[in-house]
């Protein structure tokens, strides 16, 4: 598959190149990792004024009218650039599900504020039996006056230790695994009663255990119907962690070519050596049928196509396992240094592995795309 571009896409692309080559090099990059925050509030910002924040929104939230296709071209360069700032906790993930089941007033008093950079968002719904059931959720809520009060707690909770506000799902009626009776909440990340525990994840950048013991919360959504639209939510999450590994690969790649044109063994360079070359064929194999297949997907969240859930998980599951072939491969060829900080192969093999299991893992996406196939 082959996308063409409009001069608006090819714009935004060049836009988004041009500044994470200047501002964000890999020197820069592990700066910002190790400094306190673990992200940059600087960049943040410029992502902001650049529009990249904007671009995913329609002009009725106050977007660029973008779509998938938009999403696609910035998380392929954040790819490459292992971007650790939440463009997907934030823009993908809260700022799709508040435009899609938000009421107007939630979408005008919260969406500006995530356009211009000023708010940072996290989506709390895995807890520590869920696996990666979006019904699995024993979270409570109950009503309380006009509000909500939510007890529990939620696990790996990704850029929540950045966010100022959460969305939590917590259940409102039914059973742990029932599809109904789970709802959404907006929970100011600093209300009482909520206690953070922040940690680094593998790949650089900060997760949190969550506590809530009486937490207030605002509804989003419809009550009850929440599993609906956290499945919507995921396919949409997919796409954008299915194109920003696809930047990673290409990356990993890149690197592994140069490394074997110069590294010598044996008195020649390791790529001239057959058994070498065939596996860097491989990895480009990997990465070329990756690549259509995000770009397949991304397409298919455009137009809002029946099967898309389906091919979700089937693009989860291939590029999830092309993507640990490639940084496997990328790993071993560079030698013991693969896995030095030093070096950004070992770098892209950690990202790749945290996208591998986020919202599902290959094997869990295997098994989901033949349940859909099934039932199809």
């Amino acid at each position: 598959m082959d996308i063409q571009f409009t001069e608006e896409q090819e714009l935004l692309r060049s836009s988004v190149q041009r500044l994470l080559r200047d501002q964000y090099g890999f020197d820069a990059r592990r700066k910002i990792v190790t400094s306190e925050e673990g992200y940059s509030r600087s960049q943040w910002q410029a992502f902001a004024e650049l529009g990249l924040l904007a671009a995913p929104f329609s002009e009725d939230a106050g977007g660029l009218g973008g779509s998938s296709l938009s999403t696609m071209i910035i998380m392929q360069e954040f790819g490459r650039h292992l971007v650790v700032e939440p463009f997907v906790e934030t823009v993908v993930l809260a700022g799709g599900l508040l435009e899609r089941v938000g009421c107007a007033e939630q979408k005008q008093g919260f969406i500006p504020d995530i356009i211009a950079g000023s708010k940072i968002w996290a989506l709390a719904w895995t807890e520590k039996s869920s696996r990666f059931d979006l019904a699995n959720v024993t979270t409570m809520a109950r009503r309380e006056g006009k509000g909500y009060v939510l007890t529990g707690a939620k696990t790996a909770v990704v850029a929540a230790p950045w966010a100022d506000y959460l969305i939590v799902s917590a259940r409102t009626s039914g059973q742990p695994r029932d599809r109904s009776g789970v709802s959404l909440f907006v929970v100011d990340r600093h209300a009482a009663n909520l206690d953070l525990q922040s940690f680094k994840t593998i790949d650089g950048r900060r997760a949190a255990e969550i506590s809530l013991r009486g937490v207030t919360g605002q509804l989003l959504g419809e009550e009850g119907e929440a599993v609906t639209a956290l499945e919507v939510c995921r396919d949409r999450a997919i796409g954008a962690l299915s194109a920003e590994a696809v930047g990673a690969m290409a990356e990993l790649n890149a690197a592994t070519l140069d490394y074997s044109k110069t590294r010598k063994q044996f008195g020649t360079t390791i790529g001239s050596f057959q058994v070498l070359q065939h596996r860097m064929v491989d990895m480009f194999i990997a990465h070329q049928e990756a690549l259509s297949l995000m770009q397949h997907l991304t397409l298919s969240l455009d137009a809002d196509e029946a099967a898309v859930s389906r091919l979700a998980s089937g693009a989860k599951s291939k590029i999830g396992y092309a993507g640990k072939f490639i940084a496997d491969q990328a790993v071993q060829l560079h030698g013991g240094m693969g896995m030095t900080d030093e070096l950004n192969v070992g770098h892209y093999f950690k990202r790749i592995s945290s996208i591998n299991i986020q919202f599902g893992d290959p094997a869990f996406h295997v098994l989901r795309y033949a349940q859909l196939d099934a039932a199809a």
